[in-house]
């Protein structure tokens, strides 16, 4: 992997050699977009196989667990040198990883009362706003408006509204920290050499998300927390690996039109592994949530 030479990192005249981005080639290209489509079928089918473990553990627990064995297994395999890194260096760590804790916090509190499908929409909205905010407003408002209709109509079933109010407020909050882990991934992976950065995030994200997973302590068992082992793998840990590797090989804009299909495999996640099935007007919300993201990215390019 090529290599630049960033500000001093060990807190001396010592400079640290951290990952630089891979050029953007077609090669390049390719393997990002393979490991986004990865990336997502592993945290939308994650999540629904999650629904049994947050049932039982309670959605608080069910991620407290999940960010101690993530954190715990990435930084067994990198071993980061945690007393040599820059204070930029940890304030991004601990910004990101404060944002990953709060997303899945909310996003794993949001799909125990909502549907699945329903629940990634709203999350995606994050993700839109940072491209519409990023590449512009004016005419550009119009990608936020069709997304929030799509939402309108994944929220009804043809019979009345689904979820509750409860749930919509957490996949909002999933949402703001869906959006700010965007922006701090890629600099992160910057900032770090290999999965260093993801490693320090997952171990800041773990310490973040105890006092919430306390809450919960009393419905968790050994059989429990041997369990959740496996769910961690598949949301957050190789998901965030991926992501973090993708943004290297690609540029920001790709990445988000790829990550535009996220709602659409959310949503055939929850009909294939929970059987919630989604009337034409539920699936039209998808295809107008996904043609958002993918549009407001686009144009912004």
């Amino acid at each position: 992997m090529d290599q630049r030479t960033a500000t001093p990192a060990y807190g001396n005249d010592t400079a640290m050699p951290v990952a630089a981005p891979l050029t953007t080639g077609t090669s390049a290209a390719l393997t990002g977009g393979v490991l986004c489509l990865l990336s997502m079928s592993s945290v939308q089918f994650g999540s629904a196989f999650s629904a049994s473990a947050i049932a039982a553990y309670g959605p608080f627990g069910t991620t407290w667990l999940r960010l101690i064995w993530a954190a715990a297994l990435l930084a067994i395999v990198v071993r980061p040198p945690v007393l040599r890194y820059s204070r930029a260096q940890w304030q991004t760590a601990g910004l990101l990883g404060a944002s990953m804790a709060g997303m899945t916090l909310c996003f794993f509190a949001a799909i125990e009362r909502i549907p699945l499908g329903l629940a990634v929409a709203i999350d995606f909205l994050g993700p839109l706003a940072v491209a519409t905010f990023a590449f512009g407003l004016g005419w550009r408002l119009v990608w936020p408006l069709i997304a929030g209709a799509g939402v309108l109509f994944l929220a009804h079933d043809g019979h009345g509204w689904v979820g509750n109010l409860t749930g919509i407020l957490f996949a909002f909050g999933a949402a703001t920290g869906w959006g700010l882990y965007i922006i701090l991934m890629k600099k992160a992976g910057n900032a770090f050499e290999g999965l260093q950065g993801l490693s320090m995030s997952l171990i800041v994200a773990a310490i973040v998300a105890t006092p919430f997973g306390l809450l919960e302590v009393s419905r968790i068992t050994v059989e429990g927390v041997v369990a959740v082992a496996g769910l961690a793998l598949l949301v957050p840990l190789i998901p965030y690996a991926l992501e973090m590797i993708a943004l290297r090989r690609m540029s920001t804009s790709s990445f988000g039109i790829l990550m535009s299909l996220e709602p659409a495999i959310g949503a055939l996640a929850g009909f294939v592994v929970l059987s919630q099935p989604m009337t034409a007007l539920q699936i039209a919300g998808t295809v107008l949530v996904v043609a958002a993201s993918a549009g407001a990215t686009a144009t912004g390019r």
